[in-house]
């Protein structure tokens, strides 16, 4: 008996708590894709590793065509019938469909592009995909992008191909778009869905999915009904545009009779939020915000009982929230206040020791989060007209990215069946009015199609954006599923939906 056939079997009475379980008729209709899945482990790890070995970073405009062709074959070796690149003004697309014949059909959502590294703060190099012991956990794959988002897309795949396997056809049909541009957030994802053959194909599905690895250490699972919106946006100040300072780098000891475009860019910055730096302080940002409801707030409250406040603190590296406030307030701060953040500032010299220059040009990285009822192209209006009102309408605004928030009712189907499968695996999920991140489900859940659109999956990986992020392929924690419990989860969803 190998190593991972023991574990599956240690782990088989925990798994009753973290494995869906259907009714013993279903289980024994699937048992025969169960088994496809255990033999084709290897297959699916390799396959992961595949794909995170392939960089395509956006930002970077890094092999990113690579990205989709490589994406574009892994769906067609999943099953899909039909795989086309879109093209966008920025990353392609992708639109691919998988018609199983069934009478339901169900809408996906893929990225393939990942966040920029610096190797130099990895424990191992990020695109070698590394299989390691991670104490108290198991086997993990590491790599960029092996939890955001290749990992649970790599298995959702996996279980596809063990339906297909065992001799079986999908019990949905399936709808999937994918883009290259998520983690620059998703400036041209309305080219790819908006487009009259994908909004044809996905007007009649149930909803949309994100595959999601969503276990925590302890085998909580959170559900969260929709996400903020972002706008990512760069401020310029320039000597050039100002018609003040210099139009290029000078000594410092001119600063005496010169002005200085960094101090401008401070200065307009400090317009933009409260003294203290917490609060938005730009006309008519906030005005369309919605409050949370009575609902939420007891969906907040629950949640608050819940998750340890330590516990998050600790994994955040902080010790206060804003205003010391509790930490029921702190959730529902979270939940729904609109922020405007400075990711970075980059200007004059920034390497080793001094040097005495007075800079031309000065950049502040933004993001702004917006709530419900906000939309993005308002907030970055409402910025834009803030700055020329307070003296500042020299300095560039360039917004990268960005897109509205969204929103799916509890009681959707989509969400009530993975309530459901949860519950059934013997874990009470904690739900959550969004998720203070964001993703571009707007185009989904608005105009025209009006879809619910969620995330589900079992399985765990973490470290998203930073150094040495990982996905779980092989659990010793009894409480939390492995790649092959994760792909489980994935072929009952698809049961349950088609149910």
């Amino acid at each position: 008996m190998n190593r991972r056939t023991f574990l599956w079997g240690a782990t088989a009475t925990a798994a009753a708590l973290s494995t869906p379980q259907l009714s013993p008729a279903a289980q024994a209709d699937l048992s025969p894709v169960f088994k496809e899945i255990e033999k084709r482990h290897d297959e699916a790890v390799l396959r992961l590793q595949t794909w995170i070995r392939q960089p395509s970073i956006a930002a970077e405009n890094r092999e990113m065509n690579e990205g989709c062709e490589l994406t574009m074959r892994m769906l067609r070796d999943a099953g899909f019938q039909s795989v086309t690149k879109i093209p966008t003004d920025g990353q392609p697309g992708i639109f691919a469909t998988l018609d199983a014949g069934a009478p339901r059909t169900l809408g996906v959502y893929f990225m393939y592009d990942v966040k920029q590294v610096n190797p130099a703060e990895w424990s191992s190099p990020p695109w070698d995909a590394a299989l390691v012991d991670k104490p108290g956990l198991g086997k993990v794959v590491v790599g960029r992008g092996a939890v955001n988002q290749k990992g649970p897309e790599a298995t959702f795949l996996a279980a596809l191909h063990a339906i297909h396997g065992a001799g079986r056809k999908l019990p949905v049909n399936l709808v999937l778009v994918a883009e290259g541009e998520e983690e620059i957030a998703s400036p041209h994802i309305p080219q790819i869905v908006r487009r009259p053959e994908v909004i044809a194909a996905l007007k009649n599905s149930l909803g949309i999915f994100l595959p999601d690895a969503g276990q925590e250490l302890d085998g909580s699972i959170t559900v969260q009904l929709g996400a903020k919106g972002v706008v990512e946006l760069e401020l310029v100040s320039s000597g050039e545009r100002w018609g003040r300072g210099p139009a290029a780098d000078l000594h410092s000891s001119e600063k005496a009779r010169v002005d200085s475009p960094a101090w401008h860019l401070v200065h307009a910055l400090n317009t933009l939020v409260s003294p203290d730096g917490n609060t938005p302080a730009i006309p008519g940002f906030a005005d369309k915000a919605r409050p949370l409801s009575a609902a939420e707030k007891a969906m907040i409250e629950v949640a608050a009982k819940r998750i340890e406040e330590e516990t998050a603190k600790k994994q955040m590296g902080v010790k206060h929230w804003i205003g010391d406030v509790s930490w029921r307030e702190s959730l529902e701060m979270l939940m729904s206040r609109p922020t405007a953040n400075i990711e970075g500032l980059v200007g004059g010299y920034t390497g080793p020791g001094g040097k005495t220059i007075l800079p031309h040009r000065a950049v502040a990285k933004l993001d702004l989060r917006l709530v419900p009822d906000m939309t993005a192209a308002e907030a970055l209006a409402a910025l834009k007209a803030h700055l020329v009102k307070q003296g500042f309408g020299d300095i560039e605004v360039n917004m990268t990215g960005g897109y509205d928030p969204n929103s799916t009712s509890a009681d959707a189907p989509i969400i009530q069946k993975q309530l459901a499968l949860y519950k059934r695996a013997g874990i009470d999920p904690i739900i959550l009015p969004r998720s203070a991140g964001s993703w571009p489900g707007y185009v989904f859940t608005g105009d025209p199609l009006h879809l619910p659109a969620g995330g589900f999956g079992l399985g765990h990986g973490n470290g998203a954006h930073a150094p040495n992020e990982y996905f779980l392929i092989e659990s010793t924690n009894p409480k939390v599923q492995g790649m092959d419990g994760a792909v489980r989860s994935y072929v009952e969803f698809l049961y349950e939906m088609a149910a």
